[in-house]
């Protein structure tokens, strides 16, 4: 059983935040052109208000029933964005409390949200620019045919590599991602996680989930 995250502290949060943001432009980017998206998976609403208090605004939630319940405790307080796997029957629930569903990745899901989107309704892709079987995610091939599908306005990419022990095994994959945007026009690229933002951050991340380095301790 996973552990939730508990006993957070406003001052710690708020330093692990100003901690990544220095980092970022340590690399050579604009931390104002780099979100930092607080992934909320373990963390439970009763938590939440730490982090507004650490001045964190954009949250993201794995999973639709958390996402309704978490913004509903918190109305008005953060944006959110729906970052786990997609349940095409769970588009209808996820769209009124999200400002972006990142994982969109199959036509089941395209059809939920031609019945359930709206002119505003904005997505990103999920591709699996590693080709690993069994992840979420299409194939970079499969792109230009899935954008012509999408009934809903698709503003960029998101992917998650595999798991690797060096951040740097992750750069070729973020470098793949970027490039598939830019052949298309797309401005967000949803990539990089606590282990590897810093990688991502360099090939053009524009979005970056974090969570254990956000909530970690005395970090250094």
């Amino acid at each position: 059983m996973v552990e939730l995250i508990t006993g957070l502290r406003a001052e710690d949060v708020r330093a692990n935040l100003e901690r990544a943001r220095s980092e970022i432009a340590r690399v050579g980017r604009n931390p104002d052109e780099v979100q930092i998206l607080a992934a909320v998976k373990y963390v439970p609403a009763e938590e939440l208000g730490v982090l507004s208090d650490a001045g964190l605004e954009l949250l993201g939630e794995n999973r639709a029933q958390d996402l309704e319940a978490k913004a509903d405790a918190y109305p008005g307080r953060f944006t959110w964005d729906f970052i786990g796997h997609l349940q095409s029957r769970k588009v209808k629930q996820i769209l009124p409390y999200v400002r972006h569903i990142q994982t969109v990745a199959s036509d089941s899901a395209l059809e939920q949200l031609r019945r359930h989107g709206t002119p505003q309704t904005e997505i990103l892709v999920e591709v699996n620019v590693a080709g690993e079987a069994g992840k979420s995610g299409i194939a970079p091939a499969e792109l230009p045919d899935f954008l012509e599908r999408s009934p809903v306005n698709v503003v960029g990419l998101m992917t998650m590599p595999p798991l690797a022990p060096d951040p740097e095994d992750s750069r070729r994959h973020f470098a793949a991602l970027r490039e598939l945007a830019g052949e298309h026009g797309l401005t967000q690229l949803s990539m990089g996680t606590s282990q590897d933002y810093l990688v991502a951050v360099q090939e053009g991340a524009t979005i970056v989930r974090l969570g254990t380095s956000l909530y970690r301790s005395g970090a250094s």
